[in-house]
């Protein structure tokens, strides 16, 4: 579950935000991963006690069409994760051949890699998690080395993760990190990752053990990524931060960069980063193709074989890196630009599946005696506004600064007015029908029409 907090959309966000607002954004880092801890207890939740996942549910509850604009705007957060995925392994793959390789032929192997990991599964789900581990504490490591190696300042490191500063500067920056962090199609793939270990929902106290044990694991999982997230972002604040390379430097020439101004020492701290890289990029692909699964599986009811349904999953993310890896090949500035909108798109996909999953949890017919009480219920809307508010100011500023000709403006109000209209739908059509005294969507129209 950490591996969400740990993809190359977040190494991103980390080093830009490190490179252009130094220590400044720490805090921000800090509160978006307790606000996707609490998302990630709250899908869990879901998952355990009632059996099932998110995106089933969702089918349950919602109408055909809501349903179907839901697993749309999931699959479009999916792909938009999956690009910054495979294009970062791709990247780490031209580091680590010494740039014999490239982009599109990093794109073609980590494509491929993601059925050698479904192979793997057939010897035991538990092999499978071992194998995250193994790369998560590649990650840790090669990420620890550059920390050590670069040797920040601590006392701004505190600083900044304590005193809240945000800028006009650095208002994107903060926006991609809260994107970064909250994972849209993440919040679909905790409630599924519980089915893997059989429940009696019977035995409540058995319910209880597993949420207990769940939620010490999440703790653990979320902790080994904030530190992990903090050494990036306090590397490159270290480093860029105030020099003329700042506003240059992304996933690309991260590398280089980090080559020019430490050096080689013992191990080349390029090949450190590109090992790190390489394994944030092999962990969140596997866990895309797995959240693309259960994504399409739960919303449109396909029964397919697995490996089918990786091929249909997987295909709908690669078309568009490879196109990406091609045309963006020789020009890093385009790409990590790309790369800062992508974080930006899913940051606005976040209300379709946090609303939802808000609704269910605190729903009594659905969660029994494991619904959410009112404290908890009240903080998670308080998140969730959070989210929509940042999501308000990058529709406004995008109008601002992008939208230039009538039939643009026109085309983006229509998209921004539909994408207003559908929240409000979420947000409202659940208080008035799925929480309707407690009862579930058949009830609600029933006691509606009493």
């Amino acid at each position: 579950m950490s591996v969400a907090f740990l993809d190359p959309g977040n190494l991103e966000g980390d080093l830009q935000a490190g490179a252009i607002a130094g220590y400044s954004l720490l805090w921000l880092l800090l509160w978006a991963t307790l606000m996707g801890l609490l998302i990630q207890l709250l899908s869990l939740r879901l998952g355990v006690a009632t059996g099932r996942h998110l995106a089933e549910i969702c089918r349950e509850e919602y109408p055909y069409w809501a349903g179907l604009m839901l697993w749309f705007m999931a699959e479009l957060a999916l792909i938009a994760a999956d690009i910054q995925e495979v294009i970062g392994s791709a990247i780490a793959i031209n580091i680590l051949s010494n740039g014999f390789l490239p982009l599109w032929a990093g794109v073609i192997i980590t494509a491929l890699d993601c059925f050698i990991f479904l192979f793997l599964e057939n010897y035991g789900i538990r092999k499978l998690e071992a194998f995250f581990a193994v790369l998560i504490t590649s990650m840790a490591i090669s990420f620890a080395w550059m920390f050590v190696d670069t040797k920040p300042s601590g006392r701004e490191l505190i600083e900044g993760m304590i005193i809240p500063r945000l800028s006009s500067e650095t208002i994107p920056k903060a926006v991609g990190v809260v994107g970064c962090v909250i994972t849209p199609y993440n919040v679909f793939l905790y409630s599924a990752l519980v089915q893997s270990r059989k429940i009696d929902l019977k035995k409540k106290g058995r319910v209880q053990e597993a949420l207990n044990y769940y939620t010490i694991e999440s703790l653990i999982a979320v902790f080994v990524s904030l530190i992990i997230n903090l050494f990036v972002t306090t590397v490159f604040a270290k480093g860029f931060f105030g020099t003329p390379q700042a506003n240059t430097i992304g996933l690309v020439n991260a590398g280089e960069y980090l080559q020019k101004r430490y050096g080689g020492g013992v191990l080349p701290i390029l090949y450190i980063w590109g090992v790190g890289l390489l394994a944030a990029g092999q962990s969140s692909t596997i866990t895309g193709t797995y959240a693309g699964q259960f994504i399409m599986e739960g919303f449109l009811n396909l029964q397919i074989k697995k490996w089918m349904r990786s091929l249909i999953t997987r295909s709908c993310a690669i078309l568009p890196t490879m196109i990406v890896a091609i045309v963006f090949n020789r020009s890093e500035e385009l790409l990590d630009v790309l790369n800062e909108w992508l974080n930006v798109l899913q940051a606005m996909q976040i209300p379709f599946a946090v609303v939802p999953l808000l609704h269910l949890v605190s729903n009594e017919h659905i969660m029994g005696g494991f619904v959410i009480g009112t404290t908890i219920e009240r903080i998670a809307w308080g998140v969730a506004a959070v989210v929509i508010m940042i999501n308000g100011y990058v529709l406004v500023d995008f109008f601002m600064s992008e939208v230039r000709g009538f039939v643009f403006g026109g085309v983006v109000c229509v998209g921004a007015s539909s994408y207003i209209a559908f929240l409000f739908y979420l947000i409202f059509r659940g208080k008035s029908f799925m929480s309707c005294f407690g009862r579930s969507r058949a009830d609600g129209f029933a006691y509606l029409r009493t």
